[in-house]
């Protein structure tokens, strides 16, 4: 029996970054025996054990064929005649099908380390092509990698492709393509996964709705870029710059997708894609089974960008409304999220990457007045009910009217 750290670790130690967890192959072992060695078997029918003292994973070298459709298609062997090499080829990237063995020496059947030196991520072999979620994980990957300038080997890329046109990405369970999504969100470039996907054919299997963006033209003179899909894009690239929750970064991949149905007649003006958008941000989440979370903020940044963007020009009535229609009052953290998704939307277009946007704090600023509002005292002046709902909503007007001229003063310069 011997034991090689594997995978991540190995590739991630040779790049000289941390990695979050290790992971073990056992050669020449049986479940019996991990089992007599008080390792812990994680299900029933899989040979991955948990160590005794650390809890690391440690799996039994295996090897795979695939016997049906999707990710979990595979008939699995493992028993103690499986090599080390055996278990490498049936990964992924070449850069992810490395090992260590307990004296240190990396084992490299593959020239992983050749293409960590390239930066290349290319598959193993084509088995690659048995696994249609890998089309996704080397998206995630290229997301991950981007800033150290990395790239996708082109036969990897054709490959991709191939997967995508035969149909088996369409056997992926919508949870596998959610968590690969997630990931690929907090990754230091995660435009570049959905990019990725659109360059291997994949985003219009697995985000329908985001692929429909692309070739949908936009006013050159707000968007020099044109393309709806590419702008889309380049705010989620802002998203990222100014937050690393993935709710943010989502709310602001989406925001537009109503253009893709506003009618080619109309191009390239988008008339109340604010609210055509939210059905295709609802069948998304639906049919992923996105968390509310995402969905939620989605929707928000999706029908009130534009107020967002216009809030200067709104009155004082308006801009209650607008807090009373995001529950700005009961959920300001979520009301500054959606405000740093239009930031991203405001800049995500080419030429305006750095422009100031002055109506989230104004906006802000609103809201603090609005909350201000001391309930009790009207309580106290006795009204009740339905009175007392329209008494508060009157003062909290008014709490916003009061220092509109001043704010406004003071905020919208930066917008000129």
């Amino acid at each position: 029996m011997k034991t090689y750290l594997v995978g991540g670790a190995v590739r991630d130690q040779l790049l000289n970054i941390p990695s979050k967890d290790k992971d073990w192959v056992v050669v020449g072992s049986t479940p019996e025996h991990m089992l007599d060695l008080g390792y812990k078997q994680v299900g029933a029918d899989f040979p991955v054990f948990l160590h005794p003292k650390n809890q690391q994973e440690y799996a039994l070298a295996r090897t795979e064929r695939k016997q049906g459709h999707g990710y979990q298609g595979f008939d699995v062997q493992f028993n103690a005649s499986v090599t080390l090499e055996d278990d490498l080829i049936r990964r992924d990237l070449t850069i992810n099908a490395m090992a260590q063995g307990d004296d240190g020496i990396i084992i490299d059947p593959f020239n992983g380390q050749q293409d960590l030196k390239n930066k290349i991520l290319r598959h193993v072999s084509p088995a690659f092509s048995e696994d249609p979620l890998r089309v996704l994980r080397v998206a995630r990957f290229a997301a991950r990698f981007h800033h150290l300038g990395f790239t996708i080997a082109p036969e990897t890329l054709t490959l991709m492709g191939n997967i995508s046109s035969s149909g088996e990405l369409e056997h992926l369970t919508p949870e596998r393509v959610w968590v690969e999504t997630e990931r690929a969100l907090q990754e230091k470039s995660p435009w570049i996964y959905f990019e990725t996907l659109k360059n291997s054919q994949a985003l219009n299997v697995c985000f329908p709705e985001l692929n429909a963006l692309f070739g949908v033209p936009q006013p050159k003179q707000h968007h020099p870029e044109i393309d709806t899909g590419i702008h889309s894009l380049m705010v989620l690239q802002q998203a990222t710059l100014l937050s690393v929750n993935p709710v943010i970064r989502f709310a602001a991949l989406m925001h537009d997708l109503g253009k893709a149905l506003t009618p080619k007649e109309n191009w390239p003006k988008h008339i109340k894609h604010e609210v055509l958008g939210l059905t295709p941000i609802n069948d998304m989440c639906d049919r992923l089974r996105i968390p509310n979370a995402f969905r939620e903020l989605a929707l928000k940044t999706c029908e009130f960008h534009t107020h967002a963007h216009k809030a200067f020009e709104l009155k004082a009535s308006t801009i209650w409304k607008l807090f009373r229609q995001c529950d700005a009052l009961r959920k300001p953290q979520r009301f500054d999220d959606m405000l740093l998704a239009c930031m991203s939307d405001s800049r995500g277009r080419t030429g305006f990457e750095n422009i100031e946007y002055p109506q989230a704090d104004y906006l802000k600023a609103l809201l603090k007045n609005a909350m201000s509002v001391q309930i009790k005292d009207i309580v106290e002046k006795g009204f009740k009910g339905a009175a007392l709902g329209q008494e508060i909503e009157k003062a909290r007007i008014a709490a916003i009217a009061h220092t509109l001229p001043q704010l406004k003063s003071q905020y919208a310069a930066q917008h000129e």
